[in-house]
């Protein structure tokens, strides 16, 4: 480690920001802008800096990335899945870093049809990403979107299937969202505001016509709300979606008739959640009409669309959140959650002998895969825990027998799941409630209290995370880590009270909750405050940065990815992607009650003249969800406040936006940058 080599210092340009009378100086609010060769500069001189300090690692880091990647099997593919006739298969070849999307006609043993060689497409590139393949209903055409920046704005094109060739139709700045009409010409795609990128139109194009005019179907005015087009898996109906964090609402077309309007399934009204599907003549909605806090099943016919038609096929519980349903000829299928685990239930049409999948241990994710068809007993699902790794599988609801198509592969030869331990425990919150934690860790390591622990949360946005397989983290648990995933309020892993309890003015409860996990985790021996670490990323970034600022103590590094960390400046200025569809999740500032409590956390805002644990900020130059300049001009005011020596790095990927590298490979140099700074503070050298 290099003791001498001085950290960048940006230059201070104090601007006041005043709202509500409450004035800010922010010294460092000249870094929005990309195009200010300055601001370029320093991000320059902070990679320059965290690769000087970490030189002395880069050997270990390339051999955790040969590692972490020899786990990976290369030439690797899919589960095929089947769709108007046609298999459908994703799969990687050796030494290359994209993906390529591949069809067969009728059967497996058919000729191989290449769609897309993406790392054709993605030659000379530093970044490339394909998104939302579409294909039309005569097999011929498919509508594909890329990105080459990372900001997830996509170009829009068509291919002929039959003949290879990409047509002269070109539509910029979509979002990647597109669907064809039954008729096989007509294209419906939305696209989004240039500043803002919030998804607020809906287009017709009709092949071979201008793209510069095509049709608005529907423009979306209510800037809370984004709005994007699908097709119900019985290809009757267009469906335009329009959703904010607390309302809904759809319109619906017959795929048959393009040419004609769309009408409203259920007009928006406030707190009115639902979401639908086709079957059979009749819709079912999965809502929280009534007071549904957690969600129930509906149902009404297609001639008659409105609440009040809706009639409940599975009624509303206290202890059982409904996740989402998959429709079946003779079966529903219900994804659920209680006590924090996710359930599969099966309920046969003919009534009676509803039943569950079984899932044995506590540390497993389960959900419902790819499913197309109607006419089937067979269920896709996938299912994977912390030690398993992730298997598609296909359930046989008739006879309740299985079969395990595909299970990811673990290449080395020395992963034993039976050599790992999972655990789920219960810490206690402040105002006692009980927060569950998964975890995991290799049996030769021991509880005694000084090995160390790595604490991952998010906590936001009502999303659930899940205790997945990552074989990526073999690489800690193998030497002596332990790994810990904490389900803080905010997310949804104990039912929609467990979000609604994680936002707006009880957002502090998600951050009082990491911690109060953090101190149990100690308490209980698993680690201690010099060998425990703490990670999250973007809104999980945001916890990261509240929790450094009210108990650094409590750990000895931490990693805070495209970290959400300028809560204020970021809610004021409604020019900013995501700002005013997330008012209902972090409040509106220009009201002074949320003002205030924002105010009272915001990480940037809150910095102070104290010890601060070691440190790796990340970002991307591109990032569209978390722009740069909030870890950077964090990551800046810390280096000027914080009192410590401890090591504060940021690592800027120049040519990325807020999912990082778009390689396959590429993404775990990152993940091997992470690991290397965890096990350096650690003194694990090999």
């Amino acid at each position: 480690m290099l003791e001498n080599s001085i950290p960048p210092v940006a230059a201070k340009k104090d601007t006041v920001l005043e709202k509500h009378g409450d004035k800010r100086i922010d010294s460092y609010y000249w870094f929005n802008n990309r195009e200010n060769p300055e601001v370029i500069q320093y991000l320059k001189d902070e990679n320059a800096y965290y690769e000087q300090m970490t030189a002395h690692t880069k050997a270990f880091q390339k051999e955790l990335f040969e590692e972490m990647k020899s786990r990976i099997k290369e030439d690797d593919e899919s589960v095929p899945y089947l769709y108007n006739g046609y298999y459908y298969i994703t799969r990687f070849e050796k030494g290359k870093e994209y993906p390529i999307y591949s069809r067969k006609k009728g059967s497996l043993t058919a000729k191989e049809e290449i769609m897309f060689d993406c790392n054709e497409f993605a030659k000379g590139k530093s970044y490339f990403k394909l998104s939302g393949l579409s294909v039309s209903e005569d097999n011929k055409l498919v509508s594909f979107a890329t990105d080459e920046k990372g900001r997830r704005i996509y170009t829009l094109q068509i291919k002929n299937l039959e003949t290879g060739e990409i047509l002269a139709d070109k539509i910029e700045n979509t979002t990647g969202n597109s669907v064809w009409a039954n008729d096989n010409k007509t294209l419906f795609y939305s696209t989004q505001d240039k500043k803002t990128l919030r998804s607020d139109k809906i287009f017709k194009h009709v092949l071979g016509d201008d793209e510069k005019k095509a049709t608005l179907v529907f423009h979306e005015k209510d800037d809370t709300f984004a709005t994007i087009i699908l097709k119900t898996k019985s290809k009757k109906y267009l469906v335009i979606n329009s959703n904010s964090t607390l309302t809904t609402e759809y319109q619906i077309l017959n795929a048959d008739k393009p040419q004609e309007n769309f009408k409203v399934f259920q007009p928006r009204t406030r707190g009115l959640e639902y979401d639908i599907s086709h079957f059979n003549n009749h819709f079912y909605i999965v809502t929280n009409k009534d007071k549904a806090t957690n969600f129930k099943v509906m149902k009404t016919s297609e001639a008659a669309t409105s609440k009040d038609n809706w009639v409940d096929v599975i009624q509303h519980k206290q202890d059982v959140l409904i996740e989402g349903i998959e429709i079946f000829k003779n079966y529903l299928v219900v994804e659920e959650r209680s006590n924090g685990l996710s359930k599969i239930k099966i309920m046969p049409w003919s009534g009676g002998g509803d039943y569950y999948l079984p899932f044995e241990i506590e540390t497993y994710s389960a959900f419902v895969g790819t499913n197309v068809d109607f006419d089937t007993e067979i269920l896709r699902f996938g299912y994977q825990s912390l030690a398993t790794p992730f298997s598609v599988i296909d359930f046989n609801m008739k006879t309740k027998t299985k079969e395990v198509k595909k299970e990811q592969t673990v290449l080395g030869g020395k992963f034993d799941k039976n050599n790992y331990k999972e655990e789920r425990v219960w810490a206690t919150a402040s105002d006692g409630t009980k927060i569950p934690i998964s975890i995991v860790y290799h049996k030769k390591t021991k509880k005694d209290g000084n090995s160390p622990l790595l604490q991952y949360a998010y906590g936001s946005y009502g999303n659930s995370m899940e205790p997945g397989f990552d074989s990526s983290i073999l690489s800690l648990l193998d030497r002596g880590f332990i790994y810990a995933i904490a389900h803080i309020r905010g997310g949804e892993e104990m039912g929609r009270q467990w979000y609604e309890d994680g936002k707006l003015l009880k957002k502090k409860n998600t951050f009082t909750d990491y911690i109060d996990c953090s101190n149990y985790l100690i308490s209980q021996k698993y680690t201690n405050s010099k060998h425990l670490y703490a990670e999250g990323g973007s809104a999980g970034g945001l916890l990261m940065g509240v929790v450094v600022n009210m108990a650094p103590q409590l750990y000895n590094g931490v990693i805070a990815q495209v970290p959400f960390v300028d809560v204020m400046t970021t809610m004021l200025d409604e020019t900013i992607p995501l700002t005013t569809s997330e008012y209902d999740e972090w409040g509106n500032p220009n009201d002074k009650v949320f003002y205030d409590y924002m105010r009272s956390y915001s990480p940037y805002d809150n910095v102070k003249s104290q010890d601060y644990p070691n440190m790796l900020v990340t970002t991307g130059l591109h990032d569209s969800q978390v722009q740069y300049w909030e870890p950077a001009k964090w990551v800046a005011k810390l280096r000027t406040v914080k009192m410590d020596r401890n090591l504060l790095f940021l690592d800027t990927n120049m040519d990325a936006g807020h999912g990082g590298s778009s390689g396959r490979f590429e993404a775990l140099k990152e993940t091997a940058k992470e690991f290397s700074f965890l096990l350096d503070l650690e003194g694990i050298t090999q």
